[in-house]
């Protein structure tokens, strides 16, 4: 874990510190409805590869002890299994996306496993990973994004920054059972902007107005300067406009959620929400949050419950 500092407490002019949905050990959060309830996946912890948990109202969540991917493929080793991505698929069932440690090189890369229940146990894609690019320093943060015609993409960072190297969103088609790429991919944006430091990752695509919104985690996710920012275009390939700014930060909310991010966006019947985590006060683990997005045209912006 990396060292940070625990920030000073709240005084009366300033909120606390928000409670967690989940006041646990639960980072990079996956949401989805399914069988008129709500899952919620998470990176590994304490032995378990996938974490998940479940709700019927999206306030109150009951933690499973179960493991949601007992078993990784034979290209991973255990102990490194982050930011899980849960869909359906159109001809039924459901699809996991997952990074695991690549055995044969020590980087991380994505694989797939499927399963018929949306709880799992989802049984890993034998083969290669669906994307392992090395000499980029390896991938993480896979989410899929469906657009209005029914294509699939798969969306992910390239983990440069553990290798000296820059971090790029990238994008590519997926095949029709999507276990594998079913083209080239596109770099969409990097890391620019002084508050991100030095990478962006965690991206997750939605489509509002006709535009592409990618909502996408910076900077030191071990630290209280992780944060939550956006970038649009009017095509799914760019260009990529950032907004300036953060959405989420510990700054703009006066320090109601430390170092936010890992976040995914959930369409309900009452609206949006964006689902994140962040650390407790003594930066000991990463619980989950939720907030309210609201939307101007195609502009996010999170309303602090």
């Amino acid at each position: 874990m990396v060292a940070a500092c625990a920030p000073e407490p709240a005084t009366e002019s300033e909120p606390a510190l928000a409670a967690f949905l989940i006041d646990q050990d639960f980072a990079d959060p996956d949401l989805l409805e399914a069988d008129g309830s709500y899952v919620a996946f998470a990176t590994n912890t304490g032995g378990v590869n996938v974490q998940f948990a479940t709700s019927d109202d999206l306030a109150d969540w009951e933690v499973s002890l179960e493991d949601a991917l007992p078993e990784l493929p034979a290209w991973a080793s255990e102990g490194r299994t982050w930011a899980p991505d849960v869909s359906e698929l159109a001809e039924g069932g459901y699809i996991m996306y997952f990074v695991a440690a690549h055995t044969a090189s020590d980087k991380q890369c994505i694989g797939a496993a499927t399963s018929s229940s949306v709880t799992g146990p989802y049984v890993a894609v034998e083969g290669e990973p669906v994307v392992c690019t090395l000499d980029e320093g390896g991938a993480i943060d896979p989410a899929v994004f469906t657009d209005d015609d029914g294509s699939r993409y798969l969306i992910w960072k390239n983990d440069g920054n553990c290798c000296a190297m820059d971090t790029w969103v990238q994008l590519a088609p997926l095949t029709a059972d999507g276990t594998g790429l079913a083209g080239p991919a596109t770099k969409l944006f990097m890391q620019t902007e002084a508050w991100e430091g030095q990478l962006v990752e965690a991206p997750v695509m939605v489509k509002r107005d006709g535009t592409y919104v990618v909502f996408y985690s910076a900077n030191d996710y071990g630290s209280d300067q992780y944060a939550v920012g956006v970038a649009s275009a009017p095509a799914i390939t760019g260009p990529y406009v950032k907004q300036p700014e953060p959405l989420l930060s510990t700054t703009s909310t006066h320090g109601r959620y430390l170092g936010p991010g890992g976040q995914d966006v959930l369409s309900t019947p009452d609206g949006d929400l964006i689902f994140f985590h962040g650390w407790n006060e003594l930066f000991m683990y990463r619980g989950m949050h939720s907030a309210p997005l609201e939307w101007d045209g195609d502009v996010p912006s999170v309303r602090l419950p």
